[in-house]
C-alpha cells in the first residue's frame, strides 16, 4: 500500500509539473501574439499600417521588442530601494501566473481523465483564489511605485490603489449573481451548470458591470489612470526600465487573459459550443480572443476619465448598481 501511494504521489506530482510547464509556454506564447494584435488593429483602427517592418507583415516584432529590453542596462534611482524594486515585477508576473492556473479550458471527464483537466487547478472556491492573487498584485503596484523614490511613481501607485479597491468590490459583486444561479464557486462547476442557457443572458447587468469594472482592475483604457502619461509620466513604472519594466507590461497581458478566461467561463459557457467535445479549447480560446479584441477596440475608442469621474462613477454608479443586481437576483434565486 505504501508503494501504491507513492506512485500515485509521483504521477500526481509528474501531471502538476507538466501542468505549471503547460500553462507558462501558453502564457509566454500568448502574450506576444496579443501585443501585436493589438498593435496591429490599433493601426487599422487609426487609419494605419501598425508594425510591418521587422519579419513577413511585423510577425517578429515581439521577438525584437523583447531584445531591445534584455538589452538595456538596469537602471535604478539613487532614491530607490534597488531589492524593493527588482521584488515588485515579480509579485506581478507570479499573481498574474496564479490566477490563470484556474480557467477551465475543456471538461475534464470526456477524454482527458479525472488526474490530467485542461487547467491548472479546479479548486472549490476557484473565484475566491483569482480574487486573493488579485489583490495580492495591488502590493506589486505599491510596492514599485514606493521603492522608485520618485513623487510621480508614488503618486501612480496611490492612484493604482484606490482604483483597484474601488472597483475590485464591484467586481466581487457582479460574480455573486453567476454563483448563486450554479451553486458552486468552481469555474468547472459553472461552466456545466450553462448546458441550456449562457448566463450573459440572466445576468447581463451583472456581465456588463463585470466588463466595466475588468477594465479598470487591469489599468486599460479608458481607465489607465495609475499610468496616466501626460500626468504622471508613466505612473508607477516610471522608474523603470529593460525586462523590469517589460514585467510589468506583460503582467497587465496576462490580467487581461485572466479577465477574459473569467467572463468566457462565468458568462459565456466556458468551453462549450458546436461540434464535439475534441472542440473545447477551441471554443474557449476563441471566446476570450473576443474579449481582448474588445479590449483592444475600446482603447482606441474612448477617451481616459479624469480622476475624480473614475472615482465616482465606481462608488456612486456601478458598486449601487452591482448591489442591486446582487439583490434582485438573490430574490429570484430563492423564489423559484
Amino acid at each position: 500500500m505504501l508503494l501504491l501511494a507513492d506512485t500515485d504521489f509521483v504521477e500526481t506530482t509528474g501531471v502538476w509539473i507538466i501542468k505549471s510547464v503547460v500553462i507558462f509556454a501558453f502564457v509566454m506564447g500568448v502574450v506576444p501574439m496579443i501585443l501585436l494584435l493589438e498593435r496591429k488593429l490599433l493601426g487599422r483602427f487609426q487609419n494605419r499600417y501598425g508594425p510591418n517592418r521587422v519579419g513577413p507583415y511585423g510577425l517578429l516584432q515581439p521577438l525584437a521588442d523583447v531584445v531591445k529590453l534584455l538589452g538595456k542596462e538596469p537602471f535604478h534611482p539613487s532614491t530607490g530601494v534597488p531589492r524593493l524594486m527588482a521584488l515588485a515585477p515579480a509579485i506581478m508576473i507570479v499573481t498574474a501566473l496564479a490566477s490563470i492556473a484556474i480557467i477551465p479550458f475543456g471538461d475534464v471527464e470526456e477524454g482527458f481523465g479525472s488526474k490530467f483537466g485542461l487547467y491548472g487547478i479546479d479548486v472549490n472556491i476557484g473565484i475566491l483564489y483569482a480574487f486573493a492573487f488579485g489583490s495580492l498584485a495591488f502590493y506589486g503596484l505599491m510596492l514599485g511605485g514606493w521603492a522608485s523614490g520618485s513623487k510621480y511613481s508614488f503618486l501612480g501607485a496611490m492612484r493604482a490603489a484606490a482604483q483597484l479597491i474601488s472597483y475590485e468590490v464591484s467586481l466581487g459583486l457582479s460574480l455573486i449573481g453567476v454563483v448563486m444561479m450554479a451553486g458552486s464557486l468552481s469555474l468547472v462547476d459553472i461552466v456545466k451548470a450553462q448546458d441550456t442557457v449562457w448566463y450573459v443572458l440572466p445576468q447581463f447587468v451583472g456581465f456588463l458591470i463585470f466588463t466595466v469594472a475588468g477594465f479598470a482592475e487591469t489599468n486599460r483604457p479608458p481607465f489607465d489612470l495609475p499610468e496616466a502619461d501626460a500626468e504622471l509620466v508613466a505612473g508607477y513604472n516610471t522608474e523603470y526600465g529593460g525586462m523590469r519594466f517589460g514585467s510589468f507590461f506583460m503582467a497587465e497581458y496576462i490580467n487581461m487573459l485572466v479577465i477574459a478566461g473569467l467572463a468566457s467561463a462565468m458568462f459565456f459557457g466556458g468551453w462549450m459550443g458546436p461540434g464535439p467535445s475534441g472542440l473545447d479549447p477551441l471554443w474557449m480560446v476563441l471566446k476570450m480572443l473576443a474579449i481582448v479584441v474588445f479590449f483592444i477596440w475600446i482603447r482606441a475608442t474612448m477617451p481616459r476619465l479624469r480622476y475624480d469621474q473614475l472615482m465616482s462613477f465606481g462608488w456612486k454608479i456601478l458598486l449601487p448598481l452591482a448591489t442591486l443586481n446582487l439583490l434582485v437576483t438573490a430574490v429570484l434565486v430563492s423564489t423559484t
